[in-house]
C-alpha cells in the first residue's frame, strides 16, 4: 500500500455508522466513525451527494480535495475505526485553501482520536 493511501469503504452496509461512536462536524465536512470491520486496518468512505453538488465536476473536485486532506492527515486516524466523510457545500468556497482544509482535517481527526480513548475504571 502506498504511504498515505488507505483502503476505501465500498459496500453500502459498511457506510452505516453507530450512534455511540465518535463523530465530528466542521464547516467543510462531517466525520462519522464505526468500529473497524478489519482490526488494525482503518478504511474510509466519502459521501458527496448530488443534492448538494449538482454537477459531477464539482462532486469529483470535492472527492479529490477530501482524499488529499485524508492522505495528509492519515497519521491521525485510529487504526481500529472506519471513517465516513460527508462533504458540505462550504468545501468549495473560494476562501478555502489547501492548507485550511488540511488543518481542519487534522483538527477533526485529533478530536475523534481524543474521544476514542477508552476510559479507565
Amino acid at each position: 500500500m502506498i504511504k498515505g493511501m488507505r483502503n476505501t469503504i465500498k459496500s453500502h452496509n459498511d457506510f452505516q455508522t453507530d450512534s455511540d461512536c465518535p463523530s465530528v462536524a466542521t464547516t467543510l465536512f462531517s466525520i462519522r466513525t464505526k468500529k473497524a470491520k478489519f482490526p488494525n486496518d482503518a478504511r474510509y468512505g466519502l459521501v458527496v451527494s448530488k443534492r448538494n453538488f449538482r454537477f459531477a465536476v464539482k462532486r469529483n473536485r470535492v472527492k479529490r480535495l477530501l482524499r488529499d486532506w485524508i492522505a495528509f492527515a492519515s497519521d491521525y486516524m485510529c487504526p481500529d475505526l472506519d471513517y465516513v466523510f460527508f462533504a458540505r457545500v462550504a468545501i468549495l468556497n473560494d476562501d478555502v485553501t489547501r492548507d485550511i482544509g488540511r488543518k481542519t482535517m487534522v483538527d477533526a481527526l485529533q478530536k475523534i482520536r481524543k474521544n476514542n480513548v477508552p476510559q479507565s475504571k
